[in-house]
């Protein structure tokens, strides 16, 4: 509830400002376990930085090559979402890429509007099965996040966005990781939807540890 995250956050503040690690959530939005974890990531964090990753460039290539391994992970999400009480429907293009919803998020967090633009397109694509490269689809999750038009429209065309993105998989594939969504807490990394609670310990144990050394 707000009334009690605002109370929990006075809390913390009482004795002082504190820095609080510096959050990262990695993301592609193609990706059902990026739905499944951004609104606990949302409610979780006071503040985060929301950053588009390639699944392609961690992963070094698509999920569509291998229906094994294709079948596996969409049984895994969905059993995951079964546990999470949270509905899930594949999108008809699922699993290819959506670059002009990852153009358009990478703005949203320029804007600081990464998490409203996330939360809304995850919600349009696997509670409402919709293909996110579709831009009335992404009109609407811009609309939903408070996005000015003309910035979202811009931002499709620029292929430089795509290099960034590229490069933040490319980055996690050297720091280890091996999937996404990830969250870096300061300089710890932690991949994987089911690593949100450990993530959030590690937050509160560095805000625990500047606590202690301002008193």
């Amino acid at each position: 509830r707000l009334a009690e995250r605002r109370a929990a956050r006075e809390a913390r503040t009482a004795g002082g400002p504190v820095v609080p690690a510096r959050v990262e959530f990695l993301f592609d939005l193609c990706c059902p376990f990026t739905y499944l974890a951004a609104e606990r990531v949302d409610r979780i964090f006071d503040e985060v930085v929301w950053t588009p990753a390639s699944t392609s460039a961690l992963c070094c290539g698509s999920l569509s090559t291998d229906p094994e391994a294709l079948a596996e992970y969409r049984l895994s999400a969905e059993r995951r979402a079964l546990e999470l009480r949270l509905p899930l429907i594949w999108p008809e293009r699922f699993p290819e890429e959506v670059p002009a919803a990852m153009r358009a998020a990478h703005y949203a967090a320029e804007q600081g509007r990464g998490a409203a633009f996330v939360l809304a397109a995850g919600r349009l694509a696997f509670c409402g099965g919709f293909d996110l490269d579709d831009p009335e689809l992404l009109a609407e999750a811009a609309a939903a996040a408070g996005i000015d038009m003309q910035g979202w429209l811009q931002a499709l065309g620029e292929v430089r966005r795509d290099g960034e993105i590229e490069a933040a998989g490319r980055t996690l594939l050297a720091q280890g990781a091996d999937r996404l969504p990830a969250l870096r807490v300061g300089e710890h990394l932690f991949w994987g939807e089911h690593r949100i609670d450990e993530a959030a310990a590690a937050a509160r144990h560095h805000a625990a540890g500047a606590a202690g050394a301002t008193g």
